[in-house]
């Protein structure tokens, strides 16, 4: 089990990689402009864990990145998260 949320920038991708849930987000909530800068992609694939305040920042940073005049790209994501998108009835372009 993982013990945080670590993330890097490479290539136009943030990849995200521990639990990305409430305990360990605020350090992303708060570097979340620099963290998406010249991003496109954000890479779940290195995911343990997403609750539904980890689900509520991944939609305000793929807004960050819309804000850039990209497109964005969300990879690697579980099925428990594609579960938690539905059961809240997300619109699918929100975590595409």
């Amino acid at each position: 089990m993982a013990d945080s949320l670590r993330w890097t920038r490479e290539a136009g991708q943030l990849r995200l990689q521990g639990e990305l849930d409430q305990d360990f987000l605020v350090p992303l909530w708060e570097a979340r402009e620099e963290a998406t800068q010249g991003v496109d992609t954000i890479d779940l694939s290195q995911i343990s864990r997403v609750d539904t305040a980890g689900v509520a920042l991944l939609i305000h940073l793929a807004a960050l990145i819309r804000a850039q005049g990209k497109q964005v790209n969300i990879v690697g994501k579980s099925e428990k998260m594609n579960t938690l998108v539905q059961l809240y009835n997300l619109p699918a372009d929100l975590i595409p």
